[in-house]
């Protein structure tokens, strides 16, 4: 397996960077969207409806399905012989980092649900605050994985 894994190394690399492109545009925009939609759309009205459509694809459509590409092939580089020297911080970083963020994607799914349920009981400034999680944790992660402190 080991061997498998170092041919398509760069391949696994390249789906996992897509990927994880991906899954942060949505863990980026969802929170953005939930900012508009406690401010702008009173419960039952037209406006809640378009938002909720738009909250619904974005988090299953898009946001699930990378999220489970970047782990998926995260993983498998992970796996990969010679790849992770776990002796070091950068890898942990990362994992913690990693851990953060899928807890983020789950709240957000959540919070979805609250809207959808017409509970929702945050508002556009808590929205824009969680909206920050993503950005800090990205910055953790590139700079283990770029700068490898």
């Amino acid at each position: 397996m080991g061997d498998f894994l170092a041919e398509v190394y760069p391949w696994v690399k390249a789906f996992h960077v897509m990927a994880v492109i991906a899954w942060m545009a949505g863990l980026f925009y969802l929170p953005r969207l939930f900012v508009y939609h406690a401010e702008k759309a009173a419960l039952g009205q037209e406006m809640d409806a378009l938002f909720q459509i738009m909250e619904v694809k974005l988090y299953r459509v898009i946001m699930g399905p990378a999220a489970i590409a970047a782990w998926l092939f995260g993983l498998a580089l992970v796996m990969t012989p010679g790849i992770i020297d776990w002796s070091e911080a950068w890898p942990w970083a990362k994992a913690v980092s990693v851990l953060g963020m899928t807890w983020f994607h789950h709240w957000l799914g959540a919070r979805r649900k609250d809207f959808s349920a017409g509970r929702n009981r945050l508002t556009g400034r808590h929205y824009r605050m969680m909206n920050e999680v993503p950005t800090l944790l990205m910055v953790v992660i590139v700079l283990a994985v770029i700068v490898r402190f």
